[in-house]
């Protein structure tokens, strides 16, 4: 997904229900061109750490904590909630195209 392109909700739902909540944290991030990536932290002891392994990095969203519903099938079938990061995202992204990193929650 290409926040360049018009992403869809449905793209969104599709990238988040491929992650398990139940297993590691997770870093939703986009990258200089716009891709949009779900990594998992289990190789990174914390946020600062994941950001200093992606160069390419322009904005993420805050830690997504393992076991608190943010990933996975049950997640994405909530078209709100996908909706409302899907929005954060593109407002991110119209703010840092020349930014390292923005934290938000969405």
């Amino acid at each position: 997904m290409n926040l360049n392109n018009q992403p869809t909700v449905e793209q969104l739902a599709h990238l988040i229900a491929q992650q398990r909540d139940t297993v590691d944290c997770h870093i939703l991030w986009v990258c200089e061109d716009g891709d949009v990536h779900i990594d998992r932290l289990a190789d990174h002891p914390g946020e600062s750490e994941f950001e200093q392994t992606r160069p390419n990095m322009r904005a993420r969203l805050k830690m997504y904590r393992r076991g608190q519903g943010y990933l996975g099938k049950k997640a994405a079938a909530d078209t709100e909630y996908v909706g409302r990061v899907l929005q954060t995202l593109e407002g991110v992204w119209g703010e840092v195209k020349e930014v390292k990193v923005v934290d938000r929650y969405c």
